[in-house]
Order: structure tokens, then sequence, then C-alpha cells
């Protein structure tokens, strides 16, 4: 008989057991957190690499660092970034580029020496790195060819840094780089050792950025215990999925997995779930520079890939692929992954394509350090709807309008409080206030709870679009479309999408006797935004939009009436 969730949670964080809990003061609030979890992540990487040794950590193309030689050269780094740089602890070191293995060593670099990694979205435009340049204040960036590129339109955002570049050859043109830019490569020239710093738990370690609903991305706050937090709550939600089949887990350390990460690092997944993760388990990243579903099978065949962690839409392309069953999947245990809602027939289609490979989704966000919620296994065969139990170091409320709890099983807007969730916003202290003030983490994500504490998203409270996985700010995409001159209003919201789960919409009025196309009005925001944020649809209208009786836009209504799930 399946143990309930309570018992099994019980059991597996009693005294003297791997997921123990204690309480620890951290800014003046008690708080549950495990108490074997590592302090820091220079820590976590130096128990990885006793693991992991000469095992592949990172692999890409050709390219396998092992971990021993990963730690190395961050270490190696570390010491540049003191002793070359003058970076001291707090300072901030930002990273612009694709999924290469100098991502992971330029942020574990930073994470020795003290100071604080900025991971910038390596999708985005000149301005929109430069905004976030301007908003960190980096004392190094660390940055490849195509990024570097696109900001000498934005020479502020250069001048003020010394600059590191890696693989200069990626980029679009020929245009010249900046002259004074220090080769990557030529920084490890030095012993490997490190920095004589010291790191708390609760000391500044990461600002990732997410779009949430304003129309500037904000820097989440991150710590080494927030981090440090997310690789034992994965550990634990394996150990509960294992009981809840009848099995019992393994003990620790975790058997040493080969992961196809094809998710970006500069998100929480990608970095808190996936690098952090590996490098805690000594196991095996295999990286990809960009999606697709049959270079991905190839991989998973040469590497022996026993899981995949992206997002949706990628599962669904590699069991939809004509060639998935001609391959050798034999290898492939786990196909999971979060960031976007799941439909519950990708379930059904993975056990028919992949019968001896589990599945499994999550909740989290930047906001909580990745992993809030966990379901897999048998459990998310019986509730494919359901993202699963929150961790025990995470509180969970379902809660009203008016802040009160709802009536068990009512739904309600989502609160957490606990060691997962971060500080709050850089340099934003009414948008830390907005989201995290009274000690609850205002999550904008509308949920149920069932009476074994399953957790089902049923709608999200915030204007956002989630696009396979990334966050896009409604009121960003609208701030472009009124700069045309022929926009007198507009409204862009979630269109439904069978693979990517979500697509931009846009409904556009234009002004009396001015004239724009659809098609014009997408290019005109997409020589201002990223790719992913262009809209997908843009229908025009005469009508005047419907409004609420306080004058706000009634988008609901704009969305019934102009969307419906489309498959691309």
């Amino acid at each position: 008989m399946t143990r309930f969730v309570q018992e099994i949670d019980e059991l597996l964080c009693s005294p003297g057991e791997r997921f123990e809990m204690e309480v620890v003061d951290i800014r003046g609030r008690p708080t549950r957190v495990w108490k074997h979890a590592p302090r820091s992540l220079g820590d976590l990487l130096d128990r990885g690499t006793a693991l992991g040794g000469e095992r592949d950590f990172l692999v890409l193309d050709g390219e396998r660092l092992s971990h021993r030689e990963h730690r190395d050269r961050a270490l190696r780094l570390a010491d540049a970034l003191v002793d070359e740089f003058g970076v001291r602890p707090g300072d901030r070191v930002a990273i612009a580029m694709r999924n290469v293995p100098e991502w992971s060593i330029a942020f574990f670099a930073a994470a020795y020496a003290g100071a604080i990694a900025v991971a910038l979205n390596a999708f985005w435009n000149g301005a929109e790195l430069a905004f976030g340049m301007e908003d960190a204040t980096p004392k190094v960036l660390i940055a490849d060819g195509e990024r570097v590129e696109r900001l000498l339109d934005h020479t502020d955002a250069l001048e003020r840094v010394a600059l590191v570049g890696t693989h200069l050859d990626d980029r679009k043109t020929d245009t010249p780089l900046p002259d004074r830019i220090v080769e990557f490569e030529a920084l490890l020239d030095r012993p490997a050792r490190r920095p004589d710093v010291d790191v708390e738990p609760d000391d500044l370690a990461t600002i990732l950025y997410t779009s949430g609903t304003t129309s500037h991305p904000k820097g989440v706050l991150g710590t080494h215990r927030n981090i440090c937090t997310n690789v034992l709550s994965m550990e634990f939600v394996t150990a509960r999925g294992m009981m809840r089949g009848g099995l019992e887990p393994p003990l620790p350390p975790m058997p040493p997995a080969v992961t196809l990460m094809p998710v970006p690092l500069f998100h929480a997944t990608g970095l808190h779930s996936n690098l952090a993760a590996q490098g805690w388990f000594g196991g095996t990243l295999v990286l990809m520079r960009r999606w697709d579903p049959e270079v991905a099978l190839d991989l998973i065949e040469q590497e022996r890939v026993t899981g995949v962690s992206g997002v949706p839409t990628m599962a669904w392309e590699l069991v939809n692929s004509p060639s998935a069953r001609t391959r050798d999947l034999s290898s492939l245990r786990s196909l999971a992954g979060g960031g976007a809602a799941a439909p519950p027939e990708l379930v059904r289609r993975i056990e028919a394509v992949l019968p001896s490979t589990g599945t499994g989704t999550g909740y989290g966000m930047t906001e909580t350090s990745s992993l809030a919620a966990s379901i897999g296994g048998v459990d998310y065969r019986e509730r494919p709807t359901s993202v699963g139990v929150p961790v025990p170091v995470l509180d969970v409320r379902i809660v009203d309008e008016q802040g009160r709890d709802v009536e068990p099983g009512g739904v309600g807007e989502i609160w957490m409080a606990g060691v997962p969730v971060v500080v709050g916003y850089w340099k934003r202290p009414e948008a830390t206030e907005e989201t995290f003030g009274g000690g609850w983490l205002k999550s904008g994500d509308l949920a149920r709870i069932d009476d074994e504490g399953f957790l089902y998203i049923v709608d999200r409270a915030k204007d956002m679009v989630i696009r396979g996985g990334e966050n896009i700010s409604s009121l960003e995409v609208e701030a472009v479309l009124f700069d045309h001159p022929a926009v007198t209003e507009a409204a862009v919201f979630a269109v439904p999408h069978d693979t990517l789960g979500e697509e931009v919409g846009a409904v556009v009025r234009l002004a009396d006797g001015a004239s724009a196309t659809p098609d014009e009005l997408r290019t005109h925001v997409a020589e201002r935004l990223a790719p992913f944020k262009v809209p997908a649809h843009v229908w025009l209208t005469d009508e005047p939009f419907p409004l609420g009786p306080t004058g706000k836009i009634q988008k609901r209504e704009l969305k019934a009436a102009y969307t419906q799930p489309t498959t691309r």
C-alpha cells in the first residue's frame, strides 16, 4: 500500500536522518533548514568534485571537462577575479554567454570569490543587456563574442567594467571588438587555490533577472543558502518519490546521473536544479547550444543519458519525433521538466513511447530558488494536473484577495515562506515589499491543495506570459506597442499553445485615421525586444476595449473573444 505523504516526510526528516531539519535565524526570522545542506556554493562544488573526480562534469560537442578540471579552473579564475580585477565580497560579476563550460567556471569562480554572479539573459538584445549591466553595475563582465557584439552600440555599458571574453568568434559579424578584452584562458595560468574569503550561508550569491509583471526585468537576489537548500530538496523529492512507489531510497551519495540539459543556465531551473545539482551530486551535464530534438536524441544515445531536464515543449518534441521509436534510449530513466504548464496528455504520450522512462514535473519560481513542489512516478500518473507536494522546508498557504486562508480545497493565491525564498529584488524596495512583505512571497499563481497535500495550479493572477519556460511581461510588450505612432490601445496576454504552453498575443486598436498591419507591429516589437517576446498573434480592432468598474482593461474578456489553442 502506498504510504501517505505526511508519513514519508516524517520518516525522512526524523532526527539523525539525511533530511533532518533544524531551526536557524535568517534575517531575524526563525527558519527551518536542511541540517546537512552545504554552507556555500564553494563547499557544494568541493563535495561534488570529491565524488565526481575524473568523471565528466560538462560535455558540449567534442569538449569534455571533468569535475576536477572544472573546479581547478574555477579556483584559478576566482584568484584572477580577486588579484587582477580587485573583486571583493558583494561585488557583482556579470555572465553573458550561451550554455558553454566557461559559463559554469565563471559562476563558481564568482562564488569562491564571494562575489554576486549576475546571470544575464543570453536571449536579450543589446538594449536589454545594457539595461542589465546598468542595473547590476558589475565590476567584471565575462561574455562570449555574440553578447559583446550586441553591446557594441551601448558603449556606456561596456566602458564601466573589466571585460573578459571567451568564444569570441561565436558572433554574427566581423565587427571589431574592443581591444581591451582580456582572454578568458589567459587568466587561468595560475595556481588552483581557494581565495582567502569568508563566505557565509546567507551572503548574496546571485542576481537572476525575471520579467515578472513590470515593464523592466527585476533582479532576484539569491543567497548561497537558497541554492544549497535546493540541491538537498532535489535529493529529498527523489527519496520521497521512491517511497511513494514502494521502494527504499538509495543511501547518499546519489547515483551519478548523466543529464541532458537544453534549458539556459541563466534561469533558476538550469542553474539551481541542473548545474548546481550535478555539481553537488558528482554527475554529468550534457549541454546543448540550441534545442533540436533530433540532436537531443543523438546525444541521449551517444552519451547514455539517464535524464532529460527541460520544459514540456521539449518533452513533446522528443516523444513525437518520428525517429524516437527507432533509437536506443534504454539508458533514459527520467524525462522531467518544469517552467511551464504540462498538459496531461504529455504523461500518457511519454508512457506510450518510452514505457520504461519515468516522468515528472514540479512547481517553483526564481523567487523560490527553483524547486517548491514536485511530483513524479505513480503520483504523476494518477494526478497529471498536479505539480506535486511542497518540500518540507517551505510553508505554503492558499489565500483569498484579503490575505485570508481559504477553506480546504478552495482556490486562492499561493503564498510561500521559508529557506528557499530569496531575499528580494535588487534595488527595488517597493517591489520587494509588494511581493515579499509580511514574510510571505506572493506568487501571483492561483491554486488549490487537496487533502493529501498535492498542489494544483488553476490560473495566474499576475499579468504574464510563459512561453516555453520564458517569462514575458505583458506590460513590457504593451509599452513597446504603445510606442508605435499608430497604436492607441494595446492589450497583451497569453495564448494557449499545445507545445510551448503559451505564446504572446496582442489585441491592438489603432488611432483614428492611422494604419498599420499586424506584421508591421510585430516588426516594430522585434526591433526593440528579444525574439521570444514578439507577439505570435496580433489582432486589430476598431472597437473600444472592455473595461471594468475601475477602468482596467478586462483581458480575460479579450482573451476569450480572440484565442483558441493552437499548435505550431
